[in-house]
């Protein structure tokens, strides 16, 4: 679901910023968007579940970045609000995937 959402941001939003935002929000969001899937990766990767757990953490703050740098853009006027609802509901379903693999990995501890 987040490659899904990182995706997004790569094909819809990031084509739609002008210019002068490619190294403010343009940056900012390509960033979060990368680290949502790149934690969860290497949380992965971690021998012990409580370091994954924390990488997890640190995944779910990026898709929450992600979220709120969409709402930047729709406040500037460079996404429309279909868009943005669509990476909303993007971010809540990874929220809640990420969730459920924090329960069953503190579960397994």
């Amino acid at each position: 679901m987040c490659n899904q959402l990182k995706e997004l941001i790569r094909t819809e939003v990031l084509p739609s910023l002008p210019k002068e935002e490619r190294y403010d929000l343009h940056s900012q969001i390509l960033r979060s968007s990368r680290s949502t899937t790149a934690n969860i990766a290497e949380g992965w990767g971690r021998y012990h579940y409580k370091e994954n757990i924390k990488f997890l953490y640190i995944s779910r703050g990026s898709v929450a970045e992600v979220l709120d740098h969409a709402l930047e853009a729709k406040q500037c006027g460079y996404i429309n609000q279909e868009l943005l609802n669509s990476i909303r509901s993007h971010c809540e379903d990874c929220i809640r995937l990420i969730n459920g693999y924090i329960s069953y990995l503190k579960k397994a501890l």
